[in-house]
């Protein structure tokens, strides 16, 4: 049996005020027997086209690269896959950054957990309303709601997307109320997208966890319920404890994260 190719993408380089120097939109391309299978898309070819569309607030803080060669779709299309095999995409969250290349890909099922959809259309809070940007989705897409996790992983609930024990969504919330991660196994490791658990890799230092202090309070102000991750993140923690080389995680936004996988294979990351 063929091993799938895992193809890690920037697809929202940013350059935000406050917090960091540089963040990345860290999404995966999944290229499995049956398909493509995306996980995240970060920003999209209308928000290129229409940078209104994410909001003047999201514009100034985050200063995200508006560049139509930084799309999924277009990266896609670089490595020699056409955009229209991607048969399913799994969202971490709904958060704008995460969502904005939906619409490039109008076809794929698009899987997310109920409370994670059940909060974006409702954006009931005023943090809801400026997380949650409904022109990503006004297309229509298939979605694919998980609302049950009928299976386990390292001790964590986990939901099957389409039925494949190879990739799965790991419930963990607390950025938003429906967040998840997205496990995705290798021959001898898993892959772990924590999505935005969080945004520092020290986070997940197993001796001496640790986070700039202005990051910490951004991840605190933007968090849905900032104890349910933190608890969340200790729990990721344990899971890697017993074996490192075994779960390898990294978060949407770590730049240091996102140069040292695509480093180790550039273009193709086993």
């Amino acid at each position: 049996m063929s091993v799938p190719a895992v193809h890690h993408l920037d697809c929202a380089p940013m350059s935000p005020l406050v917090g960091a120097e540089r963040m990345v939109g860290h999404c995966l391309l999944v290229a499995t027997g049956s398909g493509l299978v995306l996980i995240d898309t970060g920003l999209g070819a209308a928000d290129v086209m229409e940078p209104h569309r994410l909001g003047t607030l999201f514009r100034r803080l985050a200063r995200p690269t508006l560049d139509l060669s930084r799309t999924a779709a277009h990266q896609i299309r670089a490595l020699g896959y056409d955009p229209h095999d991607v048969r399913d995409i799994v969202l971490t969250h709904l958060d704008l950054d995460h969502t904005g290349g939906l619409a490039d890909f109008p076809h794929a099922r698009v899987h997310v957990t109920a409370d994670e959809y059940r909060a974006a259309m409702r954006r009931e809070s005023r943090l809801d309303a400026g997380r949650y940007m409904p022109a990503h989705w006004a297309h229509s897409p298939h979605w694919v709601i998980h609302d049950t996790a009928d299976s386990t992983w390292h001790g964590f609930a986990a939901s099957p997307v389409q039925r494949s024990p190879d990739i799965l969504m790991i419930p963990l919330p607390g950025h938003t109320r429906g967040h998840c991660a997205v496990a995705v196994q290798r021959p001898d490791h898993w892959l772990l997208h924590a999505g935005d658990a969080y945004f520092f890799h020290g986070e997940i230092d197993l001796r001496r966890p640790r986070c700039p202090r202005p990051l910490s309070l951004y991840q605190r102000f933007v968090a849905d319920n900032h104890g349910q991750r933190l608890t969340g993140l200790d729990r990721l923690r344990e899971a890697r404890r017993d074996d490192p080389r075994l779960i390898r995680v990294f978060s949407s936004h770590d730049v240091s994260e996102f140069a040292r996988f695509t480093a180790e294979a550039p273009g193709r990351v086993r």
